[in-house]
């Protein structure tokens, strides 16, 4: 059984522990889960996260309750009956679904997920970041999986629905280690049906426009603005970096949540100013899907171009070893950020 210590990181080094036990078959223990948060232990999102790991691998599991600081789990084999998983409130959906995707490495047949909870929430990737930015970016190394989000939720009621369907994959080596300049962008804009008369979409869209054009970038940008259903008003706007000359292609994202007292605008000049940040780096990636990555990484092999060695870089890679996966992380040598580079092997 490996052992981890959850003390760093938040939910993250759990959701990879989950990740890879469900790939290895191996058990693991974590002791101190979130140790280092106001409120420790597991929290309603990360309970989902482990029923869903459970239900697909029909393990063992003791701790995996609300408030649990030790969490004992111990799989059997992956198979591919459809799951459903209600976090509850806004916990996030997408975070859930983060948890299952490396189990595709080990499915035979095809795996539905059906998520409800938070959608749309602050502290996770929104769900079009899902959708437009991580599935893409799967897709280029052989992981395939779709997407569907039949309803939004929003904080704090929540009441979304996040549908996934991961295929079967042997992924291919990473290669994203060098970042083309984008060819343009494609800003998605939703508000609840509450926010429209104030047309807060679209001023967020504007928002974005207007911090380009302050910074010079002259980019085609492609906005896509949506009004939905939801329990809680809320509102989200996510912008993707795509295109790249030479054949080397660009995925990026970068988001921003609405909140209340904060202008539209401010929302959509929020994730336009998190896009220059990283045009003035090196990195392919964005800084959220560098510690996305690094799971991928350890299981297919390659090279990956970070932005930043964060935190949670450094506490992923920790839970990545100790399953025994040979991942090194080096300084990128011609600016800033790091290469993190595995054979695929243990």
């Amino acid at each position: 059984m490996r052992r981890l210590d959850g003390r760093d990181g938040g939910g993250q080094p759990l959701r990879t522990a989950l990740a890879l036990s469900l790939v290895t078959g191996e058990p693991f223990e974590m002791t101190n889960v979130r140790g280092n948060r106001s409120t420790p232990g597991l929290k309603a999102q990360h309970v989902a996260c482990v029923s869903v790991a459970a239900a697909v691998s029909n393990a063992d599991v003791d701790g995996g309750e609300v408030g649990s600081s030790t969490l004992r789990f111990s799989p059997g084999d992956v198979r591919a009956d459809p799951v459903e998983a209600a976090v509850g409130t806004a916990g996030s959906a997408t975070l859930v679904c983060e948890t299952l995707l490396p189990a595709a490495v080990a499915l035979d047949d095809p795996l539905s997920l059906s998520v409800t909870g938070g959608t749309d929430v602050r502290w996770s990737p929104p769900a079009d970041y899902l959708r437009y930015v991580k599935r893409p970016l799967c897709s280029a190394f052989g992981v395939d999986f779709g997407v569907s989000v039949p309803r939004r939720g929003f904080y704090p009621a929540g009441g979304g629905t996040l549908s996934l369907r991961i295929e079967p994959a042997e992924p291919t080596p990473l290669a994203l280690d060098r970042r083309a300049d984008p060819d343009e962008l494609r800003v998605y804009s939703v508000e609840s049906d509450s926010l429209a008369d104030a047309a807060v979409a679209d001023r967020q869209v504007e928002g974005v426009r207007d911090t380009l054009a302050e910074a010079g970038v002259d980019l085609p940008v492609h906005a896509a603005v949506s009004s939905v259903e939801s329990d809680s008003p809320g509102s989200v706007v996510v912008v993707v970096a795509r295109g790249g000359d030479g054949g080397e292609s660009v995925v990026a994202g970068f988001d921003a949540y609405g909140e209340r007292g904060t202008p539209a605008e401010t929302v959509g000049a929020r994730a336009g100013a998190s896009f220059l940040d990283w045009l003035r780096g090196d990195a392919p990636v964005d800084r959220h899907m560098a510690d996305q990555l690094l799971v991928w990484v350890a299981l297919a092999g390659g090279r990956l171009r970070i932005p930043a060695v964060t935190d949670h870089v450094r506490t992923n890679l920790d839970v990545i070893r100790a399953f025994g996966y040979d991942v090194t992380l080096r300084a990128a040598g011609d600016g800033a950020g790091a290469v993190v580079e595995s054979d695929g092997g243990r």
